[in-house]
């Protein structure tokens, strides 16, 4: 699992670059923040939903605000605290990535399984995600 995991983020990866867009890692942070809409995304709130180190999530946040594709404000109850939010810019990107990464995942695996193969492997890798009580 880990090394077709590997091998098929490494070719997303490549076709990103191909197409001299990003890495993946700022279509993950943009997807999050777009999704969380207006109000954004703490810091820790990113981490936790990509998975990325803290050093990471602050180097890519720094990077991604200072091509203006998010803005940092600061949190009203909280003097240290800030929130994090897509511009119109960072929409854009995310858009243009998006459409390279989507193509790339259906050449790389929805070219490649039925929807039957699919749907059994949504329902294992859902299994080994959030695994069922003993």
């Amino acid at each position: 699992l880990m090394r077709v995991s590997r091998q098929l983020v490494e070719r997303a990866e490549d076709a990103l670059k191909d197409a001299g867009l990003p890495p993946l890692a700022w279509y993950d942070v943009l997807h999050e923040l777009a999704e969380a809409g207006v109000g954004g995304l703490r810091p820790f709130q990113l981490i936790e939903r990509t998975l990325f180190a803290q050093y990471n999530v602050s180097r890519l946040l720094a990077r991604l605000e200072a091509d203006g594709l998010v803005e940092k404000l600061r949190v009203a109850d909280d003097g240290r605290g800030q929130t994090v939010r897509i511009t119109g810019k960072g929409r854009e990107m995310r858009r243009r990535m998006w459409a390279v990464y989507g193509r790339s995942i259906a050449e790389l695996i929805g070219e490649k399984l039925s929807n039957d193969d699919l749907e059994t492997l949504s329902a294992l890798l859902g299994r080994l995600r959030h695994p069922m009580p003993e």
